[in-house]
């Protein structure tokens, strides 16, 4: 509805791949899947051009990111080169091969997925590939009655046959107009800039011992995140306005992977979950 991207960090097993299928098929989208790898290249991402022998021309071979859904499975685990392929797309929704402009369809989404950093054979994501990332979410295991409903849904064949697409691809984009209209207030667009403010000059707002961890800040692609975000949770709860736990309620989300920490962090076991509660804590709810 807003027409941002998700990052998911998880252990594998959690249904991953599973959600972002069933979310193709709920709208009738085409989805496509990445495995990456250290070997992945660019090309296999974005397209190519292919030489025809027997035409004697190149002909273009889009690449699997021209889909509605596009899931990017464990994207830490591929380059850094070939993560900055999907900066282009993600951010234009565009890709360039052999000099010529391809459109992404639309509604376009991504959906990547990450191991944890401490797991071998991982790549930090480079921060400006972070950014490009509307929200990102953290799974945790299913707790015991979650996990026992996961078995009876299998034994019952719940996974084994579609359903029918509930909307269409026009009713998204339906929807995606009206969340850009829902009405955000001065007093709520201060509220989102002071919270992103605070996360830059922490030293002045919070507690020295949290300030001192923080190395980077968000961008203003957050506060313009933000507010796109906040929009599709005031239209969610049938309302035509956005107030402030709208902004409160996606704050881990929009933040966590835009505010840096030192190491000092690690070695204090001080998560950024602690710093955003700090932030929200020291701006003024309107």
């Amino acid at each position: 509805m807003s027409g941002g991207h998700v990052l998911l960090e998880s252990v594998p097993g959690l249904a991953k791949t599973t959600a972002a299928q069933t979310l193709a098929q709920s709208v009738r989208g085409s989805f496509s899947r990445i495995q990456c790898t250290p070997d992945l290249l660019p090309s296999d991402i974005v397209g190519t051009q292919i030489y025809d022998a027997a035409e004697h021309r190149f002909s273009t071979q889009l690449g699997p990111v021209h889909a509605n859904f596009v899931l990017l499975d464990e994207i830490n685990r591929s380059s850094a080169k070939t993560q900055s392929a999907m900066l282009e797309a993600m951010q234009e929704r565009q890709t360039t091969i052999g000099g010529t402009l391809y459109p992404l369809p639309d509604p376009f989404l991504v959906i990547a997925t990450q191991n944890p950093i401490e797991q071998e054979g991982t790549y930090v994501l480079p921060e400006a590939q972070l950014d490009r990332f509307m929200l990102k979410d953290v799974l945790e295991y299913p707790n015991p009655a979650e996990e026992s409903e996961i078995l009876r849904r299998i034994d019952e064949g719940v996974f084994d046959h579609g359903e029918p697409a509930a909307v269409d691809l026009q009713d998204v984009t339906r929807l995606q107009d009206l969340t850009s209209r829902v009405y955000v207030d001065k007093a709520i667009t201060e509220y989102i800039v002071g919270l992103v403010y605070v996360t830059r000059h922490a030293g002045e707002y919070i507690a020295p011992e949290l300030a001192r961890l923080v190395e980077v800040g968000a961008s203003p692609r957050a506060s313009i995140n933000f507010a796109k975000g906040a929009r599709a949770v005031a239209l969610l709860q049938g309302r035509d306005h956005v107030v402030p736990e709208d902004v409160r309620r996606l704050a881990h989300r929009i933040l966590r992977h835009r505010i840096i920490l030192g190491f000092e962090a690690d070695a204090t076991g001080v998560r950024v979950e602690q710093i955003i509660d700090a932030v929200l804590g020291a701006v003024r709810t309107p």
